[in-house]
């Protein structure tokens, strides 16, 4: 199915030259409509608004899409030339013929891909024998990774720093979900000791965040626990539980304008690192086409230019290879964007586990749409409180240090437990080589994973020995460090 559906009635006339040019009176084509969007124009009641995402050639030409249609205007992405605006069928379709507008896109729901410290990936190695570019040992610090998600707890004993401090730098939440915002101001600082994980469906975005970055911590059973990037620091940018797609793209344009110093220009770096990965454990249920034109691929591709690399939740929809189920914008080729499989150890704490049941599978057909690599996704535990939702559901709920510390871990499972494994390793890539790539951080994990061999067969595509179920493999954090590092 297409992302590109016309509306309207479009010329057939070709132009050859000047001898067929067409006369300068003719309407112009009007802009694609991305299926979403058309599925939603086609029983829209006349005067009810909906949101849409109006691509121009610029921003000028966006925005002025937005005016001369009569459009309320919701946000601007700017340096994407994006406006998001709330209209009537009536308008946005008017807005298809305004000079500069590329394409016009809606405000679709998305899903954490949740089901319900691993040493397969040898990151618990990498800190305890490894040091990075500032002489510290290689737990991410020195970078900031962007959690974009439900929210979190900076509270969380998970999420302390010994001196006192939170791992969670920088706290915010999104606020343009749909029509109903009035402020263009779409990501908002909240006070850092704020709790945004405490609404319907929270819970996923804390567990999340102490995946990335969690500070050792014994709990009370003397279970020792830490996350993939313990030194690292969090940007916390909270969508909520009512996940549409302009929420989300919010954040991500966020971190495109704030990424350089996501606490401000007056705070030094040394407090608060500049962001150079963003973690994305959602998406579209049952997959989908890849989509170039959207904010979100505009977004992402933007961020890698700027040196940022952007981690996706392959998806928790299973599959067998006989069609696409993977999380459409990890299937982008620009390097330094990545999709995740989960991993399953079985328990056995081995590296020659599966591929998780329910993460998703591309087709087997189409290497473009498979997984890039696997890290730990299942019976994954971290920071939760058992009174938020998803943090109830978990099977195994532990105690942390504290005396007051009931049920403050619990094991979740899904793809958006195994992507922040990721995001942690790709803050130690860069902790271990600060001037690398997004595109070099993909080439050193992709071309250093280990090859569990349970499920489908790998292949050669796209320069690796990949599969459709769990891409080039496990992440393997030591050789990817040396293949980086490497002379």
């Amino acid at each position: 199915m297409s992302f590109r559906r016309s509306l309207g009635a479009v010329s057939g006339a070709v132009v050859l030259g000047a001898l067929f040019a067409a006369p300068a009176h003719a309407a112009p084509s009007p802009a694609p409509v991305q299926d979403f969007l058309a599925g939603q124009l086609g029983t829209l009641a006349a005067a009810t608004p909906t949101t849409v995402l109006v691509h121009g050639t610029d921003i000028a030409a966006a925005r002025a899409a937005v005016d001369a249609t009569g459009m309320a205007l919701v946000t601007e992405f700017e340096q994407i030339g994006v406006a998001v605006a709330s209209g009537t069928a009536g308008q946005i379709e008017s807005a298809r013929t305004q000079p500069g507008v590329t394409y016009l896109e809606g405000n679709s729901p998305i899903s954490f891909f949740d089901e319900t410290s691993n040493d397969a990936t040898r990151g618990a190695e990498a800190v305890s024998t490894l040091t990075g570019a500032n002489g510290q040992a290689l737990d991410g610090s020195g970078v900031s990774v962007a959690v974009i998600d439900s929210g979190v707890d900076p509270t969380h004993p998970y999420l302390q720093d010994a001196d006192g401090g939170s791992a969670v730098v920088a706290n915010l939440k999104s606020v343009c979900l749909d029509e109903s915002t009035q402020s263009t101001d779409c990501v908002l600082p909240v006070p850092g000791f704020l709790d945004t994980d405490t609404i319907s469906g929270g819970g996923h975005g804390t567990h999340v965040n102490g995946i990335v970055a969690g500070r050792p911590t014994t709990l009370s059973d003397g279970t020792q626990l830490q996350g993939a990037a313990p030194g690292a620091s969090l940007v916390s940018i909270s969508t909520g539980a009512v996940l549409l797609i302009v929420g989300a793209d919010s954040a991500l344009n966020w971190v495109l304008e704030n990424h350089d110093a996501p606490c401000g220009d007056g705070v030094p770096a040394s407090t608060c690192p500049p962001i150079k990965v963003t973690n994305n454990s959602y998406g579209p249920t049952g997959g989908g086409e890849f989509d170039p034109n959207s904010a979100t691929v505009k977004l992402q591709r933007a961020l890698a230019a700027d040196g940022v690399v952007t981690v996706w939740a392959a998806g928790n929809d299973g599959g067998d290879g006989s069609e696409s189920l993977t999380n459409p914008p990890g299937q982008d080729p620009t390097g330094g964007i990545l999709s995740v499989a989960s991993y399953y150890d079985q328990a056995t704490g081995t590296r020659d586990g599966v591929v998780s049941d329910y993460s998703s599978r591309g087709d087997a057909t189409d290497p473009s749409t498979w997984p890039d690599l696997s890290a730990p996704g299942e019976d994954i535990n971290s920071s939760c409180r058992l009174y938020l939702p998803i943090c109830s559901t978990g099977l195994a709920p532990q105690n942390g240090p504290g005396p007051l510390d009931i049920g403050t871990f619990n094991t979740i499972s899904g793809t958006s437990m195994a992507a922040p494994h990721i995001a942690g390793i790709v803050a130690q890539l860069f902790q271990a080589d600060p001037t690398a790539t997004p595109a070099e951080i993909e080439a050193a994990l992709k071309g250093t994973t280990y090859r569990y061999t349970v499920g489908a067969a790998y292949s050669s595509a796209g320069g690796y020995t990949t599969s459709f179920d769990k891409g080039t493999g496990l992440v393997d954090v030591v050789a990817a460090v040396a293949r980086l590092t490497e002379a």
